[in-house]
């Protein structure tokens, strides 16, 4: 058997030689979650793939591996209460909204949803899977708001703990209610924004400040980059968890090749190709080439 094996094996090549074929192999593919609404904002749950164009890094894409509605119980979701001093005269209200936005993901799997708190140094993970059992704010571990902002800590924290849940095809959201300040943190906002789109997060803010300045921008910043939303809590809790809710109703995931294999942030854009008055939000791009599925 020695023999056999030896006399099956190549021979030596010499250092002049050079093989008759090389094989190369590598496929990179793209993954982008979006959502897409009409003139008047409201989700459209019809669209096709004709649809749509994606320009990434300047190259337009319309040959797609995959098309299809985004599945429910492929969702895993992480709502993030702000529970800090300067949001303390709307806490109690926050929680009530949280609770009634739990109450309302009937098709979100129970082991899929997470609820999370920030105060002080560090975020708080107050359920992991069984959050629909709460079902009053004397529930919670906590109902005080006090002490100072860590928010950028705190969503890095929450995009971390996402990306360690589900699979490479798990859709990642994140409901940040919140005025946007942040007094405490060790991270930046850009540490924080990287953290998200890294991780594919999609960050939806619920703004408690009632549109005052820096906080709501920082909060409409984190939705725009990550392909989310931002929602003023002042229209409306009901109107608001409306339109987070018809949002998810109406996403999407697309697959296709890696246009171009330059490395470092790639930035994507969805074109509407026929209806022009359709409107898209998706993440602001990708790193390349750390983070291709």
């Amino acid at each position: 058997m020695l023999i056999l094996a030896l006399l099956a094996s190549p021979s030596p090549a010499s250092p002049g030689d050079r093989p008759e074929y090389t094989y190369r192999t590598g496929v990179s593919e793209v993954r982008l979650t979006f959502a897409a609404t009409d003139q008047n904002d409201h989700g459209v749950a019809t669209l096709q793939a004709t649809d749509f164009a994606v320009v990434d890094k300047g190259v337009i894409v319309r040959d797609y591996q995959s098309f299809s509605r985004t599945d429910y119980t492929k969702l895993q979701l992480v709502i993030l209460l702000d529970s800090s001093e300067s949001v303390s005269r709307k806490f109690r209200r926050e929680i009530t909204d949280a609770i009634e936005l739990l109450s309302r993901t009937s098709g979100v799997p129970e082991e899929n949803i997470s609820l999370l708190s920030f105060q002080n140094a560090k975020p708080l993970v107050l359920c992991a899977g069984n959050c629909r059992a709460i079902h009053a704010e004397d529930q919670l571990p906590s109902t005080q708001a006090a002490g100072v902002t860590p928010l950028y800590d705190s969503v890095t924290f929450a995009s971390e703990f996402l990306a360690q849940r589900g699979d490479a095809q798990t859709e990642k959201a994140l409901i940040l209610f919140s005025d946007g300040q942040d007094t405490v943190s060790l991270r930046s906002f850009g540490d924080a924004l990287d953290a998200a789109i890294r991780n594919d997060v999609r960050i939806y803010s619920i703004d408690l400040g009632g549109g005052a300045l820096p906080g709501t921008s920082i909060l409409q910043a984190f939705a725009t980059a990550t392909g989310g939303r931002y929602i003023s809590a002042s229209s409306g809790a009901s109107r608001a968890l409306d339109l987070l809710l018809e949002g998810f109703r109406a996403s999407y995931t697309v697959t296709y090749r890696l246009p171009t294999h330059a490395r470092g942030f790639h930035d994507i854009r969805i074109l509407a190709t026929h209806n022009l008055n359709l409107q898209f939000r998706s993440r602001s791009g990708y790193y390349f080439p750390n983070h291709i599925r």
